[in-house]
């Protein structure tokens, strides 16, 4: 994350990422704020055991403010980034975790079976483009889970916060998960909310496990899902670029939902609500 609205279309990683906007990202308060909330939901997702110290692997560490997440909850952790001006600043902080300088694209670095889990925040989005002519998305996307795939222990997960452009951008990503052995699925925080959804892809290695119930349940009563499951075939995202059909059940529902947070009167929800009607002559 950072303040520009989508960095990864400014400049490849190593690049948007100097010295100057490495020291600006990690002295913003809002966004150690913003990390370390979505650190601490990457790993309750986890599901690790509890009062045990696991090893665990952080993709596009930064300058460590998700893995200052994870030495406080008395995990040891390994952060991977490709900007040497981010590891720069994560040296100077003396974070507890140790630091690797490398390329996700081009796969992690790591023995068979050394991990217990995996976070990411916010950084999978930036294996989408191709920065350069000889990056293929979909190809460094497989190099990189199969890697992943084969650094964790047997049924070890990987849960990544993500800032999905559109729903093709999700169905690579996906698609290319479940090509390296993955399963798992994406899950969905406050579906219906625009500023407080959050997406996290959820995967299980070498076991097929029960994916997490998204945060705002009440919001998937309503109709909007906040799971979407993958194990051996192609999923299909629906209503990811948080818009809905308009004049559909959801949409009434967002909208009423949005005019009740502004302190408006609205109509109590009823299974009428958002109902088609005949039309009367």
């Amino acid at each position: 994350m950072s303040s520009c609205r989508r960095p990864e279309h400014m400049a490849p990683p190593e690049v948007f990422y100097n010295e100057e906007e490495a020291k600006k990202y990690t002295r913003n308060s809002r966004i150690i704020e913003i990390q370390s909330q979505m650190s601490e939901r990457a790993v309750e997702l986890l599901s690790l055991p509890e009062d045990q110290a696991c090893f665990l692997l952080d993709v596009g560490c930064g300058s460590g403010l998700s893995g200052d997440y994870l030495s406080e909850e008395g995990h040891y952790w390994v952060g991977v980034d490709i900007s040497p001006a981010m590891l720069d600043v994560a040296i100077e902080r003396e974070v507890e975790g140790g630091l690797v300088l490398a390329d996700m694209g081009e796969g992690v670095p790591f023995r068979p079976g050394t991990f217990d889990g995996c976070i990411s925040i916010s950084a999978l989005q930036w294996l989408c483009n191709a920065d350069k002519k000889c990056h293929s998305p979909p190809r460094r996307l497989y190099t990189f889970f199969s890697s992943l795939y084969a650094c964790l222990t047997r049924g070890g997960r990987a849960v990544f916060q993500v800032y999905p452009e559109n729903s093709e951008q999700l169905e690579l990503i996906t698609a290319q998960a479940m090509r390296a052995g993955f399963t798992g699925g994406m899950v969905v925080d406050y579906p219906n909310s625009t500023k407080a959804k959050k997406f996290f892809l959820c995967l299980f290695a070498g076991v097929i496990g029960v994916l997490p119930k998204g945060l705002g349940a009440e919001t998937a009563e309503r109709g909007m899902s906040s799971q979407a499951n993958f194990t051996a075939h192609r999923s299909r995202f629906k209503n990811m670029k948080g818009k809905s059909v308009k004049k559909s059940r959801d949409w009434v529902l967002e909208k009423k939902e949005r005019r009740r947070r502004q302190g408006r009167g609205v109509r109590a929800d009823t299974k009428y609500t958002g109902r088609h009607r005949r039309p009367h002559f």
